[in-house]
């Protein structure tokens, strides 16, 4: 059956898998510059930890649950035991198409990579543990159904059947506005809100390394393109305007950030440029295959201006959003998911039009529908995952290991060896130069921390 596996089609979802693993690392990073040097190992193993987690259920169950047949055609969760653990994946397609091993694959990262993003919005407070056992019970109870009513689309001989906001509503959301983005951001909410402030709050510590968290960004720009264009899952017309369009909203959402952050702070900041890169990236990614170039630059203008001053929200209502999660993936999910209604064009690769484009408010209130539906299902479950948790042995970190740090407190490592941190001094300088020098040693010291 080798023979009917669509070469050329396989080896682009082979490249965008490739590019798409780099995001983990990517957002290790971008998490890591932006917390304190004392927890920048924490939240790298929050990341990695929730691929883990995550990658073993996808194989067992994940995968059946996502994408099998939907039990009783309800469009609700696909059948858990259709291909439970995943060995009915190990034949090549019997027409010519894509593997399904490549396949699941591919959508494994995308439920790995969305409960890595919640972990940005628990930062420096929440037991590790407690994280590795949330992020399995989430995965389940929660990202298997969702991806599964946004994802699973019916088989085109009516024998397979898929979620309902796939085939029922038609809400479009080409690699994950709703099922991703707004998943992850409103999960973050409920978690914050359980776990409660940082004792520091709102006085956070300023991101410890903006290289490192650029660098970041970069990779998962680099990422994106795979994970959005891999969504096309073909090699051909639609994964170029995807890429095309993912690539213009991202250049538009760096601008509209800085633009507002220097009008609201007076200065364009290097964090700013990278989460407006982000925030851009958040909204394109359910309207890439909806919209046209145009239209891709006003969604990522939009969503870096009204990310960044969602973003300042969390301070005038007491919400310690670590490292922005609502403010970035929660806003820029809604607002690129329901951006689909008014800039669908009719040419672009979904073949919808929206309100701009003459075709009514049908769109809208489809994409309305999908957000409103998302947000309750998953705030509500996540609020009782973390709630039930809670009352059960507790999931924050006690204050002296919030003190010490969460990288020598819990994983007995710190990322950066400060005890060796001097300045040459030669022998012949006099003393007050040797001072000097002690001073600037000290100084830098106290910095890194």
């Amino acid at each position: 059956m080798e023979q009917a596996v669509a070469a050329a089609d396989t080896a682009w979802m082979l490249a965008a898998f490739a590019a798409v693993s780099l995001m983990v690392a990517g957002l290790a990073l971008f998490y890591g510059g932006m917390v304190s040097v004392k927890n920048t190992l924490n939240m790298a193993m929050m990341v990695f930890g929730a691929l883990a987690v995550v990658g073993v259920l996808w194989i067992i169950v994940g995968y059946s649950a996502s994408f099998g047949d939907s039990l009783g055609g309800a469009g609700i969760l696909g059948d858990p035991l259709e291909y439970f653990g995943s060995s009915k994946l190990l034949d090549a397609p019997s027409t010519p198409g894509l593997p399904p091993a490549i396949f699941s694959a591919f959508q494994l990262l995308f439920a790995a990579l969305t409960v890595a993003l919640i972990a940005g919005a628990v930062a420096d407070r929440m037991k590790f543990g407690s994280w590795m056992t949330f992020a399995g019970i989430w995965a389940l109870l929660v990202y298997f159904p969702v991806a599964h009513w946004v994802f699973a689309f019916d088989s085109k001989d009516g024998s397979v059947h898929g979620g309902w906001i796939a085939n029922k509503l038609k809400a479009i959301d080409f690699a994950g506005g709703t099922a991703v983005h707004i998943n992850a951001g409103i999960a973050g909410l409920a978690l914050a809100l359980i776990l409660g402030k940082r004792k520091v709050f709102p006085n956070a510590p300023r991101p410890h390394s903006l290289p490192l968290t650029m660098l970041g960004a970069g990779i998962l720009f680099f990422g994106w393109f795979g994970f959005n264009g891999g969504s096309a899952l073909a090699a051909g017309n639609a994964a170029s305007v995807v890429v095309l369009n993912t690539i213009a909203a991202s250049c538009a959402g760096m601008i509209g950030w800085i633009v507002v952050e220097k009008f609201k702070e007076g200065h364009a900041t290097s964090l700013g440029a990278a989460s407006g890169l982000i925030a851009a990236l958040v909204g394109i990614t359910p309207a890439c295959g909806a919209v046209s170039p145009m239209g891709a630059l006003i969604v990522g203008a939009a969503c870096g201006a009204v990310c960044c001053l969602a973003v300042s929200l969390k301070y005038r209502f007491g919400l310690d959003d670590s490292l922005d999660v609502v403010g970035i993936h929660l806003a820029g999910g809604i607002l690129g998911t329901l951006l689909i209604g008014f800039l669908a064009d009719g040419s672009a690769p979904n073949g919808v039009a929206g309100l701009f484009y003459g075709g009514g408010l049908d769109q809208l209130w489809r994409q309305t529908v999908a957000v409103l539906a998302v947000l309750t299902y998953t705030f509500v479950v996540t609020f009782a995952i973390a709630k039930v948790m809670q009352l059960f042995g507790g999931i924050r970190a006690d204050d002296e290991a919030e003190d010490a740090g969460l990288d020598l407190a819990v994983h007995g490592e710190t990322a950066y060896v400060l005890d060796h941190l001097t300045v040459p001094v030669a022998k012949h300088e006099p003393a007050d130069a040797v001072t000097a020098a002690e001073a600037i040693t000290t100084k830098a010291a106290a910095a890194v921390e």
